[in-house]
């Protein structure tokens, strides 16, 4: 899978998680950790992208596990991952 697969496929499953309650986006949001790792040289632009993206989704599953609000996260996580999507090949 490319990394522009693997984005395509974190934005899905954000903009999913977003719509469920948070005892069911957390583990989704845990399933999304493999995908959004490095794997093989990219350019920095590009590993800078990935990694924006997953430290969006580490704060909105922060504030799942610890019950905190989640709404204004949401759109960073995406945003970040909508980036790293445009980015990649």
């Amino acid at each position: 899978m490319t990394d522009s697969e693997k984005a395509a496929t974190v934005i899905e499953a954000l903009r999913a998680a977003e719509r469920e309650p948070p005892q069911a986006a957390l583990p989704m949001l845990n399933e999304l950790a493999s995908l959004v790792q490095g794997e093989g040289e990219q350019p920095l632009e590009v590993e800078e992208a990935r990694s924006s993206a997953f430290m969006a989704i580490c704060e909105v599953g922060k504030a799942l596990h610890r019950g905190q609000p989640t709404e204004a996260l949401w759109a960073p996580a995406i945003a970040a991952a909508e980036r790293w999507k445009s980015l990649a090949r």
